[in-house]
């Protein structure tokens, strides 16, 4: 089922057709921080991307892991770009500008980090993944100019395929950037 609506929403987007989807997923948020307009603390954020490094620390002065929480996925708000723009607000590069010291820190650590551009489902389909997409590389490239590993990060554009308010297509909430650790290689 999840491959016949990939490939259904794959084609809607190569025709062009309008951009929502009834499939389309809803984001489960047990493991999303919101951040919105809220300025993330560093080792909170270091804490919820790599949360098996006090695993690690923890091994390292002899001690025994008993395990550790997921990774959390960080979503910022993109509802401050200019309609139609990938340039970032001086607001969002305050937050990003937290993450980028937080992935300098890491540095050759072999540790994979996803952007994830989302948009509402206002617009044709593929307009809406080509600007999730652009807006995706523009954090990218705003956290390599800040000194974060460009191997590290991917960037990717997801248009409107991932709500988060499916109930309501066009909710501001579904217009974000976010930001989640994973495994490297994918």
């Amino acid at each position: 089922m999840k491959q016949t609506n990939q490939v259904l929403g794959a084609a809607l987007i190569v025709l062009g057709f309008a951009a929502f989807d009834a499939s389309a997923q809803v984001r489960p948020d047990a493991d999303l921080q919101d951040l919105g307009t809220t300025m993330p603390d560093a080792r909170a954020v270091a804490e919820g991307l790599f949360p098996e490094d006090a695993c690690e620390q923890l091994k390292a002065a002899g001690f025994k892991c008993m395990g550790y929480k997921p990774a959390l996925r960080y979503a910022l708000p993109v509802s401050s770009f200019k309609s139609g723009s990938a340039e970032l607000p001086d607001a969002l590069k305050k937050q990003l500008d937290v993450f980028a010291e937080v992935l300098k820190s890491r540095r050759s650590s072999r540790k994979a980090v996803r952007i994830e551009g989302h948009t509402d489902a206002s617009g044709p389909a593929a307009a809406n993944v080509a600007l999730s997409q652009r807006r995706a590389e523009a954090v990218r490239d705003y956290l390599v100019e800040q000194g974060a590993e460009p191997a590290m990060l991917t960037a990717v554009g997801l248009g409107a395929t991932e709500l988060r308010d499916a109930k309501n297509p066009l909710a501001a909430e579904n217009r974000r950037i976010e930001i989640v650790r994973t495994r490297a290689g994918s």
